[in-house]
């Protein structure tokens, strides 16, 4: 239900941002994306994590909590239909261990920097809307973790992790050189987490798998 608000709310909020494009398509050349093209984008994202994983000896699944935060993007033209893109932003998230031995385990917060790298295939790039869908690699950088632990835990270790990402979106041109964007990225992300307890270590893989949902504006040099 949150992953659907979230996405319906963007959708809603993209809608409003471009009502005006109806009055001015007829009058507003479109210049469109062409080679060479650098791309500044600044988006809100949500970041919704699917939770999921194992726990050793006390068992239980990881959950991570969703997160908002702003994002800057980089986008570079090798033709009007190819680009390459890269994400750079960071959440902060609540962690907890659910349904184990020892009943709900809060593993305090951790920071996440996960920039993504996306090679994108713009199919219709002399449109005012033109989507795109991507494929790409992420390597997700944890650092920040503290806070709040429960007994027994004593200090929580989220492992840095390499994953892929998909991506689509749309890119809805309102002047020569803005853009309105809507975003939407799943990344494959499993990290290793060690839990040092007052008893001994607690190893665990935690399946986050998010969902990224952004809105914001672009700008073209």
């Amino acid at each position: 239900m949150i992953r659907k608000n979230i996405l319906l709310a963007g959708v809603a909020a993209f809608g409003l941002l471009a009502q005006p494009l109806c009055a001015q398509e007829a009058t507003t050349p479109i210049r469109g994306k062409l080679a060479g093209d650098f791309v500044i984008g600044a988006s809100i994202i949500g970041v919704v994590p699917m939770n999921g994983g194992s726990v050793d000896v006390i068992g239980g699944t990881p959950d991570v909590s969703n997160s908002v935060t702003a994002q800057l993007d980089f986008s570079y033209f090798f033709t009007p239909n190819f680009a390459v893109n890269l994400i750079a932003a960071t959440t902060r998230h609540d962690a907890e261990v659910s349904g184990s031995a020892l009943g709900v385990v809060d593993l305090g917060h951790v920071w996440a920097l996960p920039p993504t790298l996306t090679f994108q295939y713009h199919p219709l790039p002399q449109e005012r809307f033109s989507p795109y869908v991507g494929v790409g690699v992420n390597y997700t950088v944890f650092y920040g973790e503290g806070g709040g632990y429960s007994a027994p835990v004593t200090s929580v270790d989220v492992r840095n992790a390499w994953g892929f990402a998909l991506n689509a979106g749309l890119d809805v041109e309102i002047a020569p050189n803005w853009a309105l964007n809507l975003d939407v990225k799943w990344i494959y992300l499993r990290p290793d987490v060690a839990v040092e307890t007052t008893v001994g270590r607690i190893n665990a893989t935690a399946n986050i798998d998010p969902w990224i949902f952004g809105i914001g504006v672009r700008y073209r040099f």
